[in-house]
């Protein structure tokens, strides 16, 4: 199974008087743009996770559901509590594991630095952390079980990385 683990997109500033309940903070019109030219350069390459799963955190729902407009078959998007910031990874690896049984990629969708962990977490490095991006993707191979330590980091890109620039966004369902 491939698992997509992404950092939210580019939101507004952390502590804005505009947002006091941090929860509710959103995208900026330029990260929901910057981020639907990623996948769809990302979606061409073969990204084609058939469940999202993400933080209920607004922020990363607006993420979960842009990834959802901009891929070719529009797949489910779910929120699941693991995925907020210092979730129960153990209760998420478990269900990952069941949705393995129907899907062949899924993504998960959450915060910093919680995404740098599990990914070093999954790839066997508990006690390190991986530096996500705003928006960055990370790919993961589990030929198991999706369990610590069982996965292969196959890659991690930004925007930035693989030259995927607002202006150049063609999609429609940018919101």
């Amino acid at each position: 199974m491939d698992l997509y683990i992404i950092r939210h997109a580019w939101a507004g500033q952390y502590g804005d008087p505009e947002w006091p309940d941090d929860t509710q903070r959103p995208l900026t019109e330029k990260g929901r743009k910057r981020f639907a030219a990623l996948v769809g350069i990302l979606s061409r390459r073969g990204m084609t996770p058939s469940l999202i799963a993400t933080s209920p955190i607004v922020r990363c729902r607006e993420t979960a559901q842009i990834l959802a407009q901009n891929l070719i078959d529009r797949p489910e998007v779910i929120q699941r509590q693991e995925l907020l910031p210092h979730g129960d990874l153990e209760s998420l690896l478990a269900w990952s594991a069941q949705q393995a049984e129907k899907h062949r990629q899924i993504a998960w969708v959450g915060h910093a630095p919680d995404v740098g962990q599990l990914t070093a977490a999954l790839i066997g490095q508990p006690n390190a952390s991986i530096r996500f991006a705003k928006g960055a993707v990370a790919a993961l191979r589990f030929s198991g079980p999706v369990e610590i330590g069982g996965g292969e980091l196959r890659w991690l890109v930004t925007a930035k990385i693989i030259g995927a620039r607002e202006d150049e966004c063609q999609s429609t369902n940018v919101q």
